[in-house]
């Protein structure tokens, strides 16, 4: 097992997050899929239970649509009473947040937290009373459905047809402490509905040939399992970092794929969606931004990668960083990753080894445990795109080339001109100088070339006999290799320096 040290910064947010939940109430959420399935009537009875159980529960607002079983359950609450606001002539009633907070229960019972409380009222919207009651240290229960919840508005529309209006922020979920997901069938709701259990009649049949459609109600419960099941992993992730415990738990399966600018991270996505369909497992797309600047046709495909994994329904995630293993397998312990999916390196052995390895040995050797998964791509796709997948090169324009030729340039000029004042040894150091500034400024493959160029004209300007190639005595062929070793060791560790500055701005404004 390797050693996991957390982000100090997320075992921060941990630390401030779990004392914020110490000093304010909790809240619990009566969740579900539509308007019928149970949620009023669910949260009245576990009020009821908590009230035998000797809390101070109160009613601030709770709306029973006058069924029936719902309004049964109202016998023996206290009810604090309503808000009366008159606007535009009518008199509106909306919950009395005043009222609760001089009353100071324990627990606070209110209903349709998406609801937009009438102008003149307390705030604009009801969540926003609940988060001051939560902030004054009562504990509240509230109902929501999924298509208030601002994130999933949109899909809602494509789904149903029908625009929601009155939505809440998805921070809402950050909030709560639990969220019990009152589930029913498709049918059992159209059955429901069809008996006068949800709406009146007149508007019952309207609303099952609209949105509660079965078609629809399929849909919506899958968005409300799938919402209800997020929350509860990020309830384990935010455990698992305030406990400092290095992931995975293998609670359940949570896939990721790496993926990076090429055509081969389409069919990776495609792998993953597929992986993940099977296991009924979360998945996420991740990709490590560098310093290197892609190119215009990179960026775009990137981009496509990108949307089409969030098409499939994946979450996409895009960290910075230059050491990409690194990033990979924090973002995945951060996350509770226990599979993670990485294209089969395309470079051959000798690449690898002048790196250190390829992308998939390194993360194999950090992975602890966590599963890693090599997919091997079409031979078309693979032979079309030999560009690494997840360390896009950045090649220097020519001009770069060009600047680092004129530096050598400028510099040997300068040491001809001083030819008779200073020794060999001296003109070394100079033209070891030069690549170093070209290093810093330019580049690392301007670098190199400079401490090539500089080299040979260092031996053929400089080192006796002059204006030959040939070296007459060993120290100097010993001084001559040495520098060249040290000039093109010297370069590249300037420009990985430089390179990593930049990543440190970098990430410190995408923070800001």
């Amino acid at each position: 097992m390797d050693n996991y040290r957390p982000d100090p910064d997320d075992l921060l947010a941990a630390v401030q997050k779990d004392e914020d939940r110490q000093h304010r109430g909790k809240l619990k959420i009566f969740f579900g899929m539509a308007a019928g399935v149970g949620k009023t009537y669910a949260m009245l009875d576990n009020a009821r239970h908590r009230k035998a159980e000797g809390v101070d529960v109160v009613i601030g607002y709770v709306e029973t649509h006058k069924r029936a079983e719902t309004d049964a359950l109202l016998v023996g609450l206290e009810v604090v009473p309503r808000q009366k606001i008159e606007y535009r002539g009518t008199v509106l009633e909306e919950m009395d947040t005043d009222a609760i907070i001089a009353r100071k229960p324990k627990l606070v019972l209110v209903d349709e937290l998406a609801h937009t409380n009438v102008s003149g009222a307390r705030h604009v919207k009801r969540y926003q009373d609940v988060i001051e009651l939560l902030e004054y240290g009562f504990n509240v229960y509230t109902t929501v459905n999924v298509q208030h919840f601002e994130s999933r508005a949109d899909t809602v529309k494509q789904i149903t047809g029908i625009t929601v209006h009155e939505t809440v922020p998805d921070s809402i979920l950050d909030l709560a402490d639990e969220i019990e997901l009152i589930d029913l069938s498709p049918d059992d709701l159209r059955k429901r509905l069809a008996e006068g259990k949800v709406y009146t009649a007149d508007r019952a049949d309207v609303a099952a040939n609209s949105f509660f459609r079965t078609g629809n109600l399929t849909a919506l419960r899958e968005m409300s399992l799938r919402l209800t099941a997020e929350h509860v992993d990020h309830q384990l992730q935010d455990y698992m970092q305030f406990k400092s415990i290095a992931g995975p738990w293998k609670s359940g399966e949570h896939l990721m794929v790496a993926v990076g600018p090429t055509p081969f991270s389409e069919q990776l996505i495609r792998w993953t969606r597929r992986i993940a369909y099977n296991l009924e497992a979360p998945w996420i797309a991740a990709y490590v931004e560098t310093t290197r600047t892609l190119s215009p046709e990179a960026k775009s495909r990137l981009a496509e990668n990108l949307a089409f994994a969030r098409d499939l329904g994946g979450e996409v995630l895009v960290s910075a960083g230059n050491n990409i293993d690194s990033v990979l397998i924090q973002l995945a312990r951060q996350r509770n990753v226990t599979q993670m999916i990485v294209g089969k390196p395309t470079s051959n052995r000798w690449q690898r080894l002048m790196r250190g390895g390829s992308l998939v040995d390194k993360l194999i050797k950090a992975s602890g445990d966590i599963d890693i998964f090599v997919v091997t791509g079409d031979k078309k796709e693979e032979n079309g795109s030999r560009l690494s997948l997840f360390q896009p090169i950045s090649h220097s324009s020519w001009r770069q080339y060009l600047i680092a030729l004129i530096v050598v340039a400028i510099i040997t000029a300068f040491n001809l001109v001083l030819v008779n004042l200073l020794s060999y040894e001296a003109v070394g150091l100079t033209e070891l100088f030069a690549v170093l500034l070209i290093a810093v400024y330019v580049g690392r493959g301007p670098a190199l070339l400079a401490a090539a160029a500089s080299a040979m004209t260092w031996n053929f300007l400089f080192i006796t006999p002059r204006f030959t190639l040939e070296i007459s005595r060993l120290q100097d062929v010993i001084l001559f290799s040495m520098y060249f070793v040290i000039a093109i060791l010297t370069g590249n560790l300037t420009a990985r320096i430089r390179r990593q500055e930049r990543q440190a701005s970098y990430n410190a404004d995408r923070t800001l």
